[in-house]
């Protein structure tokens, strides 16, 4: 099975009174865990909508999350 994780910052949050825009950034440095899948990727984003308000403020511009890409067994 292929795994990776990935360090990344989010770059922005945009509010609203129902949802959250987040926009994620692979976290790339001279830092060998941060580098440690960028040989083959070295850049990346995601971007999410959060509607679920116990999330809301949950994430800020600066905040560093891993994010793990695992198959899923259907």
């Amino acid at each position: 099975m292929t795994t990776m994780r990935a360090k990344m910052t989010v770059q922005s949050v945009t509010r609203s009174s129902y949802a959250e825009e987040l926009k994620f950034g692979a976290e790339y440095s001279n830092n060998k865990e941060d580098n440690s899948y960028s040989e083959a990727t070295p850049s990346g984003s995601i971007s999410l909508t959060i509607t679920n308000k116990a999330l809301h403020g949950k994430f800020n511009p600066g905040d560093k999350f891993y994010v793990d890409f695992t198959p899923v067994a259907d």
